[in-house]
């Protein structure tokens, strides 16, 4: 019977816990809350939860209930960046300030529950895919630049060295007068091969005389229409860009 009388004078006194509470909240992109602060409320503290949010489409809910009188809790709870509210439920008093592109949502109250009920969405996908192609136009420009940079040095590099490039910068066979049969075979050579040749490879190709090659190589050069280039103990006859 004492037992009970003690049990029942002390009940009072164990339901009536106060709580209080100095907390910072932030939901990042991902839907992943964070509480930071200085509170006796068991267990509300806590980093990187999702048991605070949920989503449906493109909404998402954050829901933050406390059961328990709090004499006294003010937060601060920072929602991701480029969100907007549709729904915002709260016990005690609220104010919504921006930050950097940030929705602040500041709360406070005396001697009643915690409770914070938001619905949001974010916008960040137009604005991420309108700042991907802004750097695509800018990047596109200059990727042709280089690209086109890049074309000339290598056939800058390869007339440097030698090696052909194709393009038509001798005139027509047909058009140049005044050359026997020997000179119009040896510029026939020249055209098809369009590179440099020693007068040995001129001569195998044709099979015809070295006299006559030489002969006719040197009417050639007078004429202007080849020209020669000494390599060691060779020459290298080429016809003569126009």
């Amino acid at each position: 019977m004492v037992l009970l009388i003690i049990v029942i004078s002390l009940a009072p006194a164990l339901q009536a816990v106060e709580y209080y509470a100095d907390l910072t909240i932030t939901v990042d992109s991902s839907g992943f809350v964070s509480i930071d602060g200085l509170t006796n409320y068991p267990n509300l503290t806590i980093k990187n939860t999702e048991q605070y949010t949920s989503k449906q489409q493109s909404i998402w809910a954050l829901n933050i209930s406390k059961n328990g009188t709090f004499t006294g809790f003010v937060y601060s709870l920072m929602l991701p960046a480029g969100s907007s509210i549709n729904y915002i439920k709260t016990s005690g008093a609220i104010r919504i300030e921006e930050n950097l592109g940030r929705l602040i949502v500041r709360g406070f109250g005396e001697n009643e529950s915690l409770s914070i009920l938001i619905q949001y969405q974010t916008i960040k996908g137009e604005n991420s895919l309108l700042a991907d192609n802004i750097v695509y136009l800018f990047l596109l420009p200059a990727i042709i630049i280089v690209s086109i940079l890049l074309l000339y040095l290598f056939l800058r590099e390869k007339k440097i060295k030698g090696i052909p490039v194709k393009e038509d910068a001798t005139k027509p066979l047909d058009d140049i007068k005044g050359l026997n049969h020997r000179q119009k075979q040896i510029m026939k050579v020249l055209h098809e091969r369009n590179t440099p040749l020693t007068q040995t490879d001129i001569q195998k190709e044709l099979q015809i005389p070295k006299a006559s090659i030489s002969r006719n190589i040197r009417g050639l050069e007078r004429k202007g229409l080849i020209e020669k280039e000494s390599i060691g103990m060779s020459n290298l006859i080429r016809l003569k860009k126009s």
